[in-house]
């Protein structure tokens, strides 16, 4: 016996029921003319991942119930074919809004829905707030195709062993797991180890469907897997792209096995660009933006952002602005034009002295006795946003901002000024992980758009806001390697200040940086939604109080 499996490792949007719907319709039909006679779809697939507080809304549930008959009705002819759908159900008929629902899994076969599986496991860590939406599934499912018994499981229950263990013992033959699971740095292999510990547990062989695509601050990477009852990897689909899977269960006399390609593992700065750019073109697709602005300073961060931008939509989707300011340094304005040329996009020059210099002079009663400080700072970095948002609202384009983890997690950014924008594509992004990616994509041309795009100099000169005279970035705070492994070890690891001082960290700099990431939460809080692509983020995963007297 041979069961021709397919994985649709595709790109759903959120909230298009009626696209989403149809794209499963295609998918199927192609994976039944491939042979397949079992299509695994991605957890919530008929509604996308996820719908955060749209799952309250009875309206919501209700198209996805029409969307799922849909996909039942339109597959109804595709003779053998068996297919496991994720979408939300209401927990009850007629649900009143703000009642839960249920993560479910429903097995379609010849347009009927067959079985229905709801989801056991609801995370509420991280990214996850599922308890606020879902009511929890109690029972395991199997079902048969060509004579294999298949259990669903929906990605967190693949996590605990009860619900697989429970699947086992109700006979399934292959664990057969739907998934949405945000990528971080380092999560594919976890998820094969966990996945591991399963097929360890229970002596089944697993198939691992995955979602592929950027919702708003979180990305999925696809990557479905298979491991063969022995905890070996059996397939693995590329990441970061659309694809049906193809793979084949051949029961033997020893085992059952799984037969599939096997895509190389990469490195973490490969899986962090392309998490990088399908988070970019996802977003500003996904929202109907017509192109992207971004404001280029001469520095790294920039540099950075705009090669990402050009990768994930294309040089004529991307236009920058260089706006000097009279402590801007000649090669800034070398260095920004060379990599617009490079690269091949619009680049404009609008200087900025006339307008701060205005500012200064309205102001001058007000601040008159005073010494210019970071109040004068401020006001370049204003102008530029000002600037950039005026051709946002002429243009359509949307704002990327700039600014990396290193800066968020300390303040050492500008309100209304660098943080003003829509998307903040580095927002996750150390400034130590920002130079190594920049050396990266200078050695590697990963989408054809040119090769060593960010000019030597940018990398390797000491980075600077260029907001007053010789200004570094290191007059104000501490070297980068020791200030990102302060955040790494607090912020996203929440070690004590203590552990972290024991670890051979100066003092005062632990309690410098950790003071200054509890002072400016309120900015934070105002800052454009960004791509998550550590364990902790700024944004869904951090969720700290602005005010509140501890210190610890």
């Amino acid at each position: 016996m041979t069961l021709s499996i397919c994985t649709a490792q595709l790109n759903f949007v959120v909230g298009d029921m009626p696209a989403n719907a149809q794209k499963i319709v295609a998918a199927a039909r192609q994976a039944h003319a491939q042979g397949a006679r079992l299509l695994l779809t991605p957890e919530l697939a008929i509604c996308g991942y996820a719908a955060e507080d749209l799952f309250l809304r009875p309206a919501f549930i209700a198209a996805c119930d029409a969307a799922v008959r849909t996909v039942a009705r339109e597959t109804a002819g595709l003779e053998g074919l068996v297919i496991v759908l994720g979408h939300p159900q209401a927990a009850a008929p007629g649900a009143a809004a703000f009642s839960t629902c249920l993560n479910a899994a429903s097995v379609l076969r010849a347009g009927r829905i067959e079985q229905t599986y709801a989801k056991r496991e609801l995370p509420n860590y991280q990214v996850f707030d599922e308890r606020r939406y879902f009511t929890a599934g109690t029972k395991p499912c199997v079902f048969d195709v060509q004579g294999l018994r298949v259990g669903v499981l929906i990605c967190e229950d693949a996590w605990f062993s009860a619900s697989a263990r429970e699947t086992a013992a109700a006979g399934a033959e292959l664990l057969a797991v739907i998934n949405a699971s945000p990528f971080h740095l380092g999560k594919s292999a976890e998820r094969e180890q966990t996945m591991r510990e399963r097929v360890a547990e229970t002596g089944l062989p697993l198939v691992y469907a995955h979602l592929v695509g950027g919702q708003d601050e979180v990305v999925f990477e696809g990557r479905s897997f298979a491991l063969g009852a022995d905890g070996a990897v059996a397939g693995r689909a590329p990441g970061f792209q659309e694809q049906l899977v193809s793979m084949q269960a051949r029961r033997t006399p020893e085992a059952l096995r799984i037969e599939a390609d096997i895509a190389p593992e990469r490195s973490l700065d490969a899986d962090l660009w392309d998490a990088l750019v399908l988070g970019v073109r996802d977003y500003v697709g996904k929202n109907g933006f017509p192109g992207v602005l971004v404001g280029l300073s001469g520095g790294i961060d920039s540099a950075l952002v705009l090669a990402l931008a050009v990768d994930a939509l294309g040089a004529g989707k991307v236009r920058t602005l260089m706006m000097p300011s009279p402590y801007t340094a000649d090669i800034s304005w070398i260095d920004a034009r060379d990599m617009a040329c490079r690269l091949g996009v619009r680049h404009e020059e609008i200087s900025i002295k006339a307008p701060f210099e205005a500012f200064k002079a309205a102001l001058a009663t007000e601040f008159a006795g005073l010494p210019e400080d970071t109040t004068e700072e401020n006001l370049q970095a204003r102008i530029r946003g000002t600037l950039l948002m005026a051709l946002s609202n002429k243009f359509g384009a949307i704002v990327l901002t700039t600014g990396n983890k290193s800066e968020m997690s300390t303040g050492y950014c500008t309100l209304y000024g660098d943080m003003a924008g829509g998307f903040a594509v580095i927002k996750d992004v150390s400034k130590t992980r920002v130079f190594e990616l920049a050396r990266w994509r200078n050695a590697h041309d990963p989408y054809g758009t040119g090769a060593s795009p960010i000019p030597e100099r940018i990398i390797t000169r000491p980075p600077s806001a260029e907001l007053r005279p010789d200004q570094r970035d290191q007059d104000s705070l501490p070297p980068y390697a020791v200030l990102d492994a302060i955040v790494s070890r607090y912020m996203e690891n929440d070690e004590p200040i203590e552990s972290i001082i024991a670890s051979g960290l100066d003092r005062a700099d632990v309690e410098r940086v950790t003071r200054l990431i509890k002072l400016n939460e309120y900015k934070r809080r105002q800052a454009p939604p960004g791509i998550r692509v550590t364990r902790r983020s700024f944004g869904k995963d951090w969720r700290y109080p602005i005010t509140s007297q501890f210190r610890a």
